[in-house]
């Protein structure tokens, strides 16, 4: 790993760039290809400050660290990089190994038997996945429910047509109503 110690409003130490290079040497196993960092240290009164900044091949990684201490504001940091290095590369795994989880098999379940409940609400990979139980009602019964609270659109089972619909509020404060064709 090409690494640059730069030191500002304090003096070169040689223990301080050994450590920092120690540090840094462990990324270098962790990553695929190879990397430049640039590590700057500095202090402000009783503050020491790290600021690093990892490129590797598709991973920038820009990480800072303060503490009273000049050593454990870089291992506070180095921390930081190496939880960030993990992600990336779990990331990465998760996306190469095709084993991606389906939306088909978190579809959203309504019963029309029940009355509507609170929504079960799970978040899969960043994205949120409400269950609603919903009853058939009328399109007018809908924009009711809609305008009763601060939702921004509203699932139900249309009455008239058995089918699912969405009712929702567009940027022109007027409302619009998505239905299946057939």
């Amino acid at each position: 790993m090409q690494t640059t110690i730069t030191f500002k409003k304090m003096d070169s130490s040689d223990a301080l760039k050994s450590y920092v290079q120690k540090k840094l040497d462990k990324f270098d196993k962790m990553l695929d290809s190879p990397a430049e960092a640039h590590v700057v240290v500095s202090v402000q009164k009783i503050r020491h400050i790290v600021e690093l900044t990892l490129t590797c091949d598709r991973l920038n990684i820009h990480a800072k660290e303060e503490s009273e201490s000049m050593y454990a504001s870089i291992d506070i940091l180095m921390d930081k990089v190496k939880a960030q290095i993990k992600k990336h590369k779990e990331k990465i795994k998760r996306h190469m190994s095709g084993n991606k989880q389906s939306l088909k098999s978190d579809t959203l379940e309504f019963n029309s038997d029940q009355t509507p409940q609170q929504p079960d609400t799970r978040v899969v990979d960043e994205i949120s996945i409400e269950t609603v139980n919903s009853k058939p009602m009328d399109v007018d019964d809908a924009v009711i429910e809609l305008n009763s609270g601060n939702l921004s659109f509203f699932v139900f089972n249309n009455a008239r047509t058995e089918q699912l619909n969405v009712l929702y509020k567009q940027n022109n404060g007027k409302l619009g109503l998505i239905q299946p064709r057939g």
